[in-house]
């Protein structure tokens, strides 16, 4: 690890601890938006926003939005208890389907109303109201800081046996050793697959968006090149438990992660050719090997819509 590397590390990587609700509410100048993009969560949802829903009340947060793409009642749940509810195929409908959690997050952008976006998963179990303050925390208190990656240890549970550690199998075997083979000065970010995120506005707006399960890792990598190191922060959550894939639904995923970085070698013109967006899972059986990926897409920096328009 590098000297600058190791000084960021020190620098920028904090406790969620450090983020008292009371603190955020008293020192924050910034309006704040937090979106939970959601699928079938009926049974994460609620506790979750029991989680959140004081935070608006005590003056942390303005906004807590859902983008529902459920049939399970997830819509409902969030509803009742008073979160705003917008059903992902309704946003921008023009431009198509929606292709998974990036692209959900992406349209959502023109219905948040913050100044900060704050994005967390919708599946976290064991979550509490420091998944929103500690990564926010960074961002309100500390005007240089314009993107926030959350990290935590990820407990592995098998049946009814959970084991301390041995979740987020994708990213220690696909997206840190990505990272420090290619963006070593990222190697130091503890958990580029973290779905709990939060960046000022004005720089999601000039991103592009990866629109399935590369956003997470593309989001990070678009933001350091756009900001540079020191305007990236992380912060401890301390434990974040959820359902785990099976092993064979992980290669799409892991694909997705390796594709996201390699379009973005591509543009830096450290790769040649444009890497295909497609993934071949392996056949159960004696069935032939099926088409697992298709998501050709990345969403262009919304301001770069809106400067077209």
């Amino acid at each position: 690890m590098s000297i600058r590397t190791r000084s960021w590390c020190r620098a920028n990587s904090y406790g969620h601890e450090t983020f008292p609700a009371g603190r955020l509410a008293a020192e924050r100048e910034s309006t704040v938006s937090v979106c939970l993009p959601a699928r079938n969560e009926a049974r994460t949802i609620g506790p979750i926003l029991e989680q959140l829903m004081p935070l608006r009340e005590l003056g942390v947060v303005d906004q807590i939005v859902v983008l529902d793409h459920s049939s399970d009642g997830t819509a409902e749940i969030a509803r009742a208890l008073g979160a705003e509810v917008h059903a992902q195929n309704e946003l921008m409908p023009e431009v198509g389907p929606v292709l998974g959690k990036g692209d959900a997050m992406w349209r959502a952008l023109p219905v948040l109303t913050g100044e900060v976006v704050c994005f967390l998963d919708a599946d976290s179990e064991r979550f509490g109201a420091h998944f929103a303050c500690g990564v926010l925390g960074p961002v309100l208190s500390r005007p240089e800081i314009a993107f926030v990656k959350g990290f935590y240890r990820r407990p592995f549970r098998v049946g009814e046996t959970t084991f301390p550690d041995g979740g987020g199998r994708v990213t220690e075997l696909t997206a840190r050793p990505l990272l420090n083979l290619f963006y070593p000065e990222l190697a130091a970010i503890r958990q580029p697959l973290a779905g709990e995120i939060a960046a000022r506005r004005d720089l999601l707006e000039r991103l592009p968006f990866a629109t399935g399960y590369g956003v997470d890792i593309g989001l990070l990598i678009d933001a350091y090149s756009e900001v540079g190191l020191e305007a990236i922060a992380q912060v401890d959550l301390d434990v974040r438990q959820n359902a785990h894939q099976p092993l064979r639904d992980l290669g799409p995923m892991a694909y997705a992660v390796l594709r996201a970085v390699a379009v973005r070698l591509e543009r830096e013109g450290r790769l040649r050719g444009t890497p295909p967006a497609t993934f071949t899972a392996d056949a159960t059986g004696l069935d032939a090997p099926h088409l697992a990926l298709s998501e050709p897409l990345e969403r262009p920096p919304l301001r770069s819509l809106r400067a077209a328009a």
